[in-house]
């Protein structure tokens, strides 16, 4: 089964998170297949907007698949994944057509800055966005990361997220802005999608792309500050290790604090 699908009709796109069975969770290839098709849209006269969902109707994607953190050792282990990440982001921020993310379901960890970086978010009710990772794995995010999150969200939700390991639902993510629209169903949230990807689609280019390319560099000072001591910190801790195999066991973790 491919783990990301992808198709162009009429002028928009649509790449689905395909793993609903680990809840769309991401492996790197699916990292790097969203990365390639921002790439791509880029150039192509014929697609004019792009939307990002995941399968199932449960999950837009459920963060990153922790399988592929038992290996990890070292701080250039972190920094590399982080770097990867970034490189999926970044590309979907720099792509200048306009991008949509249509979230049902657990929307975690990578799914989630997917989601936040997508100039569009729609959701269903169903909906549960987060960074649960202080209950989870114990690492941190890029400082990257937490620029975006910041200019979307603010930092104060950004700490009330990270510190309680809560997951925003539906109609909170949209009082605060995180999404433009609620859904009743993961059925009614598709159709809207590509409702609004047709609106999005009609209007001129031009005006979405140089739009799209101001909020980019009004977010970019923010970016270019030091957090990898902070990255290597976390990822090479005893603490990281503890978590992933705690996860991966379905046990709490034993947090020390090293």
């Amino acid at each position: 089964m491919d783990e990301l699908l992808y198709e162009v009709r009429d002028g928009i796109a649509v790449a689905t998170l395909n793993r609903p069975q680990a809840r769309n969770a991401l492996t790197f290839p699916m990292y790097e297949g969203i990365a390639r098709i921002a790439r791509e849209i880029a150039e192509d006269p014929a697609v004019r907007v792009l939307v990002i969902t995941g399968a199932g109707g449960k999950a837009f994607a459920a963060g990153t698949d922790i399988s592929q953190f038992r290996d990890f050792r070292t701080a250039e282990d972190a920094l590399a994944y982080e770097a990867r990440v970034d490189r999926v982001l970044t590309a979907l921020e720099q792509c200048p057509k306009p991008t949509i993310a249509a979230i049902a379901g657990a929307c975690t960890g990578g799914g989630a800055a997917i989601a936040a970086v997508c100039d569009l978010r729609i959701a269903a009710a169903n909906l549960r966005f987060g960074f649960p990772i202080a209950k989870t794995l114990g690492n941190c995010l890029s400082m990257a990361n937490y620029a975006r999150l910041a200019a979307l969200l603010g930092p104060a939700r950004v700490l009330d997220l990270i510190y309680t390991a809560r997951l925003v639902e539906a109609e909170e993510a949209k009082a605060v802005g995180l999404v433009s629209e609620v859904l009743p169903t993961p059925e009614a949230l598709a159709g809207r999608a590509e409702e609004l990807a047709r609106t999005v689609a009609s209007h001129a280019p031009l005006t979405l792309r140089a739009t799209k390319e101001a909020m980019r560099r009004l977010r970019e000072a923010a970016r270019n500050l030091p957090g990898d001591d902070l990255v290597a910190m976390c990822f090479t801790s005893a603490d990281f290790r503890e978590g992933v195999e705690a996860f991966l066991a379905r046990r709490p973790a034993v947090w020390r604090g090293r």
